[in-house]
C-alpha cells in the first residue's frame, strides 16, 4: 500500500481493551499514512475497563505499530485522557521520539494549536468518578449489543445502525452537553489566543470555526475508533477529518479545496514562496527548446548517443 505523506495525524478514543474497539481498521489506517507527527489524544488504552481476559492480538498490534512508528522517526505524543489517567504520573516523560504529556501546544505554519483530551470539562468525572466509570461500562455494553445488531443487519443486507448515536442525538441533555463542550473549548482557545483547539473525549468528529466578540478559532475533534472511526489530519496548511468508512474506499484528497486549488497557492503552501507558474512554464519550455536544438545538432553530426 502506498503511504500518504502528511504533516500531522491525530487519533483519540481508541479504547484498546474493550469490545467496541476497531483495532484492525486502525491498523489499516496507520499503515496507510506516513506522518511527521502522530498525536494520540487520550483514551488510547482503556485502563478503566482493562481486563486480562480481553486484550486480543489485534489490540496489541496497534501498540506495536505505534512504537514502531516512533522508532522509525515519527514524533509520537501520547496525551493522557480520563480512561488512561493512570499514565498521568508519567507526564512529561520522553523515550526517544515517544513523549507522554497532559496537553500540547504546536506551531503549525505560524498558527498555534492547543491540543488536549477534553475530560477537564467533564463535571461528572471531576466530582463523581464512580458514576463516570459506571457510564463507561454501560457504554461498552451498548457497543457490544450494537455489534451483534449490525452483524445481523449485515447478514440481512441492510445498513448498519448506531444505537449510541441515536441515543445521543435524541437526548436533549446529551446534545446540550456536546454543544457546551465545544463552545467552552473554543471560548478558552480564543481567550488564550490559540488559532486551533483540538480535542477528543466526546466521540464527535468535527471541524468548525467559532467566533465571539473577542475573536475566532477553529474547533477540531478527532472523534473515535469505536463508533465513527475517524482521525484528524493536517497538511498543506489545512485540516481534514478522515473518515475510515468513506476515505479508504475512494481516492483521497487532503482537502476538498485542493481539487480546485490554484497551482501557485499549492506550491506556496508547501514552500512558503510565491511562484509564478507562467515563468516556470516559460523556463521549462526554454530548457526543452535548448535540449531539442542540441539533440538536432548531435544528430546532424552523427554524434547522437543513440
Amino acid at each position: 500500500m502506498k503511504k500518504r505523506k502528511i504533516e500531522l495525524a491525530v487519533i483519540s478514543d481508541v479504547h484498546l481493551g474493550t469490545y467496541g474497539c476497531h483495532a484492525d481498521e486502525l491498523i489499516t489506517y496507520l499503515n496507510s499514512i506516513q506522518p511527521k507527527k502522530l498525536i494520540l489524544n487520550g483514551d488510547i488504552i482503556d485502563i478503566w475497563q482493562f481486563s486480562k481476559r480481553y486484550f486480543p492480538p489485534s489490540h496489541l498490534k496497534v501498540l506495536r505499530k505505534i512504537i514502531g512508528m516512533a522508532s522509525k522517526g515519527v514524533e509520537v505524543y501520547y496525551i493522557t485522557g480520563n480512561h488512561d489517567e493512570m499514565l498521568r504520573k508519567f507526564s512529561n516523560t520522553s523515550m526517544g521520539n515517544f513523549k507522554v504529556m497532559d496537553k500540547l501546544v504546536l506551531n503549525l505554519d505560524g498558527k498555534k494549536a492547543w491540543i488536549f483530551h477534553g475530560d477537564v470539562f467533564d463535571v461528572s468525572i471531576q466530582n463523581a468518578k464512580w458514576l463516570a466509570k459506571l457510564g463507561g461500562y454501560g457504554y461498552d455494553l451498548l457497543i457490544l449489543i450494537n455489534s451483534f445488531l449490525n452483524w445481523s443487519l449485515t447478514k440481512m443486507g441492510r445498513e448498519k445502525y448506531s444505537l449510541s448515536k441515536k441515543i445521543k442525538n435524541s437526548v436533549k441533555g446529551a446534545v446540550k452537553y456536546i454543544n457546551d463542550f465545544e463552545k467552552t473549548a473554543a471560548d478558552l482557545a480564543i481567550e488564550n489566543e490559540y488559532d486551533y483547539v483540538v480535542c477528543g473525549h466526546i466521540h464527535q468528529p468535527k471541524k468548525e470555526v467559532y467566533e465571539n466578540k473577542y475573536g475566532s478559532c477553529t474547533y477540531l475533534n478527532s472523534g473515535d475508533w469505536v463508533e465513527n472511526l475517524t482521525a484528524l489530519e493536517y497538511s498543506f496548511k489545512r485540516w481534514k477529518i478522515y473518515h475510515y468508512n468513506h476515505d479508504r474506499l475512494s481516492p483521497f484528497f487532503m482537502d476538498e479545496d485542493l481539487k480546485e486549488m490554484d497551482m501557485n497557492d499549492l506550491i506556496a503552501s508547501i514552500t512558503d514562496k510565491e511562484v509564478n507558474m507562467y515563468d516556470v512554464t516559460e523556463e521549462h519550455l526554454s530548457q526543452t527548446e535548448e535540449e531539442n536544438i542540441e539533440n538536432d545538432f548531435l544528430d546532424d553530426k552523427g554524434l547522437s548517443q543513440d
